[in-house]
């Protein structure tokens, strides 16, 4: 079940929303959430649901065992929790993977090749995997607050809930024990957090349905078409509409996500902050999954020396961080390229390039950023690496296709020209401008209350129409259409 369908929307969402906050109690309205996270995750994945239930109930143990020092050393129990999740993210998503490429040594070598069943990937096993260290790592840190660190303290099912609650179970964004803890134990709605989360919710959906869908669509076709049939306009159209179908369908889940949880009384942290207008690689991570990279920053690149180590080793320490972030998006080596491409350019600018863009004319600073992030996420959408280059070559004008064959004009409606303009100018931070211009003329018109109250009432009312808008061109594209993905959902 995703957020974008009509199941979802129109059954689902407004069901659990009348029976969650009507239960006055914070932990019966837990329980309650769990239960409906355990049916929404089931709906899709079934008989998987036990093992994310298996994991909980490991991640519980292990961190009993390090709160209680009695039985074991709690670094003794953090290393074997450690070991217990990662064994079963990889057996789940790469063992397949692993054996695929030990074939290759083995037929060399003479031998038959290694047979094994193709392994299902369970939904979201990435992200609760991570939750889960998350919880136990904090735990043997002592960086949860107070009584919430400690697990005896701790009901199973809050613990499960953290993990489970569907807003963000299955694509993030990442969220840390600590973040949450308190409002597990105690949180208030109110209507103006509700409607908060209702805007925020609706704006995702938009993103997702009118903007990564009709993007989406256009990449798909051109990555279709053969590596010698490409050229430098459609490889380059191609590429510009994967961009943004990948920024505004994952931020429109995240939206999405953060949304719900508001509506249930929760606050997640940010997950994206308009990454395309980043004037350096390092700056794009700063801006881009924001839970994913504080995640690597504080559970991999610190524990490594982070930058308190010789100049060498900090430059393994960032190729080594993304190396494991390519690898966590999938079992291929074309994210494990994806991802050392951007580490190569994260050494570089430590090398002394970022103090050159810091100089440069900004355009040009973020002309490089984009150019890198463009070609980077050729290695991301391609299914090869033959094909990841004959689209490079076709992107810097050297394709072989004629343009007779797919002429651009196939794949450019007026529709499409219009969405694709619509979606270049929202990538950018036009809805925080509008904001502060609203704020500013807010405080203009404070001397005059008549002035002040009609200006509020004609913005909210207008906020009001375009987000039914927003919902009902949504509706009415879910109803007519059936391209649907969520590319994160196979990660």
């Amino acid at each position: 079940m995703v957020f974008s369908s009509p199941l979802f929307l129109f059954l689902f969402l407004p069901l659990t929303l009348l029976i969650g906050l009507s239960l006055k109690n914070t932990q019966v309205r837990n329980v309650f959430l769990l239960i409906v996270s355990m049916l929404f995750y089931a709906w899709g994945e079934g008989v998987f649901l036990l093992l994310m239930l298996l994991s909980i109930l490991i991640n519980y143990f292990f961190a009993y065992l390090i709160e209680d020092t009695r039985l074991i050393t709690p670094k003794r129990a953090l290393a074997w929790a450690v070991v217990a999740n990662l064994a079963l993210l990889v057996f789940f998503k790469y063992a397949n993977f692993i054996v695929n490429n030990l074939n290759y040594l083995v037929v060399y070598a003479g031998f038959e090749k290694i047979v094994m069943k193709e392994i299902h990937l369970p939904l979201g096993i990435s992200f609760y995997t991570f939750h889960s260290l998350s919880y136990v790592i904090d735990l043997y840190r002592k960086q949860t607050k107070g009584e919430y660190s400690d697990v005896k303290k701790a009901n199973l099912h809050n613990l499960a809930l953290y993990i489970m609650f569907f807003p963000q179970l299955v694509a993030g964004p990442i969220i840390r024990y600590h973040d949450v803890a308190q409002q597990l134990l105690t949180r208030a709605t109110n209507i103006d957090k509700f409607a908060s989360g209702v805007r925020r919710f609706v704006i995702g959906l938009g993103k997702k349905v009118l903007l990564a869908n009709s993007m989406g669509g256009i990449a798909d076709k051109i990555f279709a078409i053969k590596g010698d049939d490409l050229t430098a306009p459609l490889a380059w159209l191609g590429i510009v509409t994967y961009s943004l179908q990948i920024y505004f369908d994952f931020s429109g889940y995240s939206d999405m996500a953060i949304g719900l949880g508001r509506m249930f009384g929760f606050e997640f942290l940010e997950n994206f902050n308009y990454p395309y207008i980043a004037k350096s690689v390092r700056e794009f991570w700063q801006r881009w999954h924001i839970s994913l990279s504080r995640w690597f920053r504080d559970y991999l690149y610190l524990p490594l020396g982070g930058n308190r180590v010789s100049t060498g080793r900090l430059y393994v320490n960032l190729i080594i961080v993304f190396f494991c972030t390519g690898f966590w998006h999938g079992a291929s080596w074309n994210f494990v390229v994806w991802g050392l491409f951007h580490g190569l350019f994260m050494v570089l600018e430590r090398l002394g390039l970022e103090k050159l863009l810091k100089r440069v004319w900004s355009p040009v600073a973020h002309a490089y950023a984009l150019a890198v992030v463009l070609v980077g996420w050729v290695f991301f959408r391609a299914d090869t690496f033959q094909y990841s280059a004959d689209f490079l070559r076709a992107m810097a004008g050297f394709g072989t296709g004629n343009g007779i064959l797919y002429p651009l004009g196939t794949f450019l409606s007026n529709e499409i020209i219009i969405t694709l303009t619509v979606a270049i100018v929202f990538s950018a931070p036009v809805i925080p401008y509008i904001g502060k211009l609203y704020e500013r003329q807010k405080l203009r018109l404070e001397g005059n209350l008549f002035l002040s109250d009609m200006y509020k009432f004609s913005t909210s009312g207008l906020s009001i129409v375009f987000l039914f808008l927003v919902l009902l061109a949504s509706a009415m594209s879910l109803a007519t259409g059936t391209y649907n993905p969520f590319i994160y959902f196979r990660f």
